[in-house]
């Protein structure tokens, strides 16, 4: 057990991708990703796109001290050495006018092709691009993040109940989401265009965003991730010292984190 007071070590990592933060939105789980941006030191800190949420703040200003401080760590990061490369998504695409910038060890990017500690290519995109949805219908994009709002803030509530009974917390969008046979249609071939997308390009594998699903798998050759969001499940895909790809899930492991239980995992 750790005394009180006494910092935990910090996890070494080579690589961190992490999208879909939303910051100025009310779902935005900033203070578990302060959590983890703290208690991690990357060579190379990828922020795969919506990571603020103009959206939102277009409909209702939502700007918290915790959001700020995510904003603090990440440029203290850049500050203290971490190459941090910001990758504009759909909900912070008017950012995408400053990609090709470059302010010191942070860089704009439309997309980013990473090479691993083993030689590996990774093409890293938001993903919106391959949302058909988006690019016929824009309108009808927005009545869907509409919708997704609402049930976030249905989320609030529920786990309000839960925490009470001492239960952990619990996604009722992402239950229903992943539950709708259209969303699941949706979903897969999502995936396969962006699989798809990678293998043309001739990288090994492809990290993206977007659709709020953290996942790891081989689709025809190529290693398709998806680092998920900070609304929802709160994940982050990491690479390790050796070159080794895993997705962590934050309110899984923080408590072993705290207690130093996982510090050989980056070594």
């Amino acid at each position: 057990m750790r005394n009180a007071g006494e910092k935990s070590p910090k996890l070494r990592l080579r690589t961190v991708f992490v999208s879909d933060i939303h910051l100025g939105s009310k779902g935005c789980r900033a203070d578990l990703l302060l959590e983890f941006l703290k208690s991690v030191e990357v060579d190379h800190l990828f922020l795969v796109g919506d990571i603020v949420d103009l959206w939102a703040m277009r409909k209702s200003f939502y700007w918290p001290q915790e959001h700020n401080n995510v904003l603090r760590v990440v440029l203290g990061k850049a500050k203290n050495g971490t190459k941090v490369i910001y990758i504009p998504g759909n909900h912070d695409e008017d950012l995408r006018e400053f990609c090709g910038s470059v302010f010191g060890n942070l860089e704009i990017h439309r997309e980013y092709v990473h090479r691993m500690h083993d030689g590996r290519r990774l093409l890293v995109m938001h993903g919106d691009e391959f949302d058909t949805v988006v690019k016929c219908s824009p309108w009808l994009a927005k009545l869907g993040s509409s919708v997704y709002d609402f049930l976030l803030g249905l989320n609030t509530h529920v786990n309000a109940i839960r925490r009470w009974f001492k239960l952990p917390y619990w996604s009722l969008a992402s239950y229903l989401k992943h539950k709708a046979k259209t969303a699941v249609q949706y979903i897969a071939s999502f995936e396969q265009a962006v699989a798809h997308a990678a293998r043309k390009r001739g990288v090994d594998g492809v990290v993206c965003g977007h659709i709020h699903r953290a996942e790891i798998s081989d689709i025809d050759g190529v290693q398709y991730c998806n680092d998920g969001d900070w609304v929802e499940s709160c994940t982050a895909l990491v690479e390790d010292m050796n070159g080794r790809l895993a997705l962590w899930s934050w309110p899984e492991m923080r408590a072993s984190v705290r207690e130093g239980a996982l510090v050989e995992v980056a070594a």
